[in-house]
């Protein structure tokens, strides 16, 4: 867009006008401006077809031209997203007070009346590449700056990434359930999410906080987690309250991150239907991260063996997972489950089948950077 010179950046700038003559002379005077490069126009509209290609740091142009004037051409330049902001320079001979007016409304910088003084001209032109210098090296550390925060933020990203998946797969130990279980439900909730279109950011949140659905187990007897059979009814309400003591552990953080982990930990036993836990509420009142996660954690117990009981054929489970759609889950979640099926029958067959190491890069359209394998904690 700009060129490098006066002091560091050579500034682009059009000069329009009908009469050969006037754009000679404003040529010679303004090409004598160190660091200045000049584009000169006998047609407005000629001028108006370069500024996608060629934007200009500064415009000088006439007001009385025979196809267009400058308060025309002043309009189109603010109405291009590209020059919105260029400075532009009126020149007239004319005195009315409402012409410069029009000008003014139309975005005009300043104004410089014929005959044109060549030192005027010169300084005023100085004056505003100046001040354009001065911009476009503030727009330079500011894109440095960006450029640093934005190195050091996915550097804490990967840190938070493998503090969340340590943690959790030390809970996911302390219940004797394995670290696959975790990632499991982290694929496909992040697949259902991103079926759902709920953009790459939360996507990336709800597979995160996902892997601390559990996280209020850590708070329950081991008798309850670890009895081989069925629970007594006692013993079902005490395990019920692991959801709210995940959300007190998680409770009010300033982490955008761990706040969804919190909704995800307390409501994802929560049912559509609102016969679910601990709360009691339905349909839309249960954040849609909850929803989400509530579908990959059941789907995936369904299929993994316990003490308790043996594992669910795949296709036996898919089936309860869409007989329970409007009960159980949210419609819209099961639907995005069901279009994303192709890929989750292959990650719990690859995994079950063969106990193999299963990444989401194999599985997922947004791969992250950390990897959810047992060998990556």
């Amino acid at each position: 867009m700009t060129t490098r010179t006066l002091s560091g950046v050579t500034m682009r700038i059009f000069v329009i006008d009908d009469s050969p003559s006037v754009v000679a002379k404003l040529c010679q005077a303004v090409e004598a401006i160190s660091g200045s490069e000049v584009l000169s126009f006998l047609q407005p509209r000629e001028a108006l077809k370069r500024l996608d290609d060629q934007t200009p740091d500064l415009i000088l142009v006439d007001y009385m031209m025979p196809d267009m004037n400058g308060i025309e051409v002043i309009t189109h330049v603010r109405r291009n997203a590209l020059t919105a902001h260029v400075p532009a320079i009126m020149i007239t001979s004319r005195k009315e007070t409402d012409i410069k007016l029009a000008a003014m409304q139309a975005g005009a910088t300043e104004f410089l009346t014929k005959p044109i003084d060549e030192t005027e001209l010169t300084i005023r032109v100085r004056n505003i590449l100046s001040i354009g210098e001065e911009r476009l090296a503030l727009a330079a550390k500011a894109a440095s700056l960006q450029r640093d925060f934005d190195a050091a933020m996915k550097t804490v990203e990967r840190h938070e990434e493998e503090i969340i998946w340590r943690l959790s797969k030390a809970i996911a130990a302390r219940h004797g359930e394995t670290a696959d279980h975790l990632d499991r439900v982290a694929i496909v909730a992040r697949m259902i999410a991103e079926e759902l279109g709920v953009g790459a950011r939360q996507s990336r949140m709800i597979f995160l906080g996902s892997a601390l659905h559990d996280v209020g187990k850590i708070g329950l007897p081991d008798a309850i987690l670890s009895k081989p059979g069925p629970l007594s009814a006692e013993e079902r309400r005490q395990m019920q309250r692991h959801a709210e003591f995940g959300s007190e552990i998680l409770n009010d953080s300033s982490s955008e991150l761990i706040q969804t982990a919190q909704r995800i930990a307390e409501s994802h036993h929560e049912k559509w239907d609102g016969t679910g836990y601990p709360k009691g509420i339905s349909g839309s009142s249960i954040p849609l991260e909850a929803r989400i996660v509530a579908i990959a954690d059941v789907f995936d117990a369904l299929c993994s063996k316990r003490s308790y009981k043996p594992a669910w054929p795949i296709a036996e489970a898919f089936r309860e997972i869409v007989n329970s759609s409007g009960t159980h889950f949210d419609p819209a979640c099961v639907a995005a489950f069901c279009r994303r099926w192709a890929d989750i029958k292959g990650l719990f067959e690859l995994q079950l089948s063969d106990g193999d190491p299963v990444t989401p890069q194999q599985t997922s359209k947004t791969a992250p950077t950390f990897q959810l394998s047992r060998g990556s904690a």
